[in-house]
């Protein structure tokens, strides 16, 4: 990974920042991207501290806003002529159904927008690259779910369960969906579930949520954030990966996703609402 540029969202604790630092002690310069200055300036001395010569720098942004999105891609285009990784770690979940200020349900927009939206507006700098990568984090909560194209934004019967997995279902569709659009190319695309993995995951909800989360990673044998970043880290460095597109991955290894998230009507469907939701700078390649 020596001298690999690399943008990690979501990269500031947990499995995120796991992953970056891994990746910048291997020599990749990296960028992390997070909601928190305190927290993403904290990332940056961690990883420092850890790997002296680091090449890592931070830039705040919340990327359930869109324009916040935008203004992340404007920013990286302007300052880099290429992105051999990008890793879409940033997510989360949601107690109580909220909208952004943009009027987007704030899981969809989170989990799968905002990596829609980046992931397309990097898309030239990712072929600039000698052989782009693009790691999507889904979970295996996306198995039991199903899309409705009728209220993609949970505006009736929200639960913080059917919301989460719903949004990790959109994003295994995404990087399917995207990986044959960029077939015949050298940027890759590809999906995991880092596993059932204790970090400060669903602590943006209030107490007893928090609890509810804890006890369920501490009943479901939760892994460390070390052993949660493996297989992203494989995804973006092993070169026995090199030209391997559209699968999900699962303990560093090729998996089945759901039959759901392989109808592919329903991928193209899932692209052509996230672009109407998010208008024509979202479009991307063609089909």
């Amino acid at each position: 990974m020596r001298d690999r540029i690399v943008l990690v969202t979501g990269g500031t604790a947990g499995v995120g920042l796991a992953t970056a630092r891994e990746l910048a002690a291997r020599g990749a310069d990296v960028t992390l991207v997070g909601s928190n200055a305190q927290r993403g300036e904290g990332a940056v001395r961690t990883i420092r501290a850890d790997v002296p010569d680091a090449a890592v720098a931070f830039e705040r942004a919340d990327l359930s806003l869109m324009s916040e999105v935008r203004r992340v891609a404007r920013n990286f285009v302007e300052r880099r002529d290429r992105l051999d990784v990008l890793v879409n770690n940033a997510g989360a979940i949601f107690s109580k159904r909220r909208e952004t200020a943009e009027g987007l349900e704030a899981t969809f927009a989170l989990n799968h927008l905002g990596v829609f939206l980046l992931t397309n507006l990097l898309l030239e700098r990712l072929r600039a690259a000698e052989a782009g990568r693009i790691i999507v984090t889904a979970s295996a909560a996306h198995h039991p779910a199903r899309l409705d194209f009728d209220d993609l934004q949970l505006v009736r019967g929200y639960s913080a369960r059917t919301a989460y997995g719903r949004s990790k279902l959109a994003n295994v569709m995404f990087a399917n969906a995207l990986a044959r659009r960029l077939e015949g190319g050298a940027v890759t695309a590809n999906s995991l579930h880092p596993g059932l993995v204790a970090s400060g995951f669903g602590s943006n909800n209030g107490p007893l949520f928090r609890w509810a989360v804890r006890l369920f990673f501490l009943l479901g044998g939760a892994v460390g954030v070390e052993a949660g970043a493996r297989t992203g880290i494989r995804l973006a460095c092993d070169p026995g990966l090199a030209g391997v597109s559209g699968k999900y991955f699962d303990d560093c290894r090729p998996a089945d996703p759901s039959p759901a998230s392989m109808v592919l009507a329903d991928q193209e469907r899932l692209w052509c609402e996230s672009e109407k939701l998010l208008g024509s700078a979202a479009a991307g390649p063609g089909r």
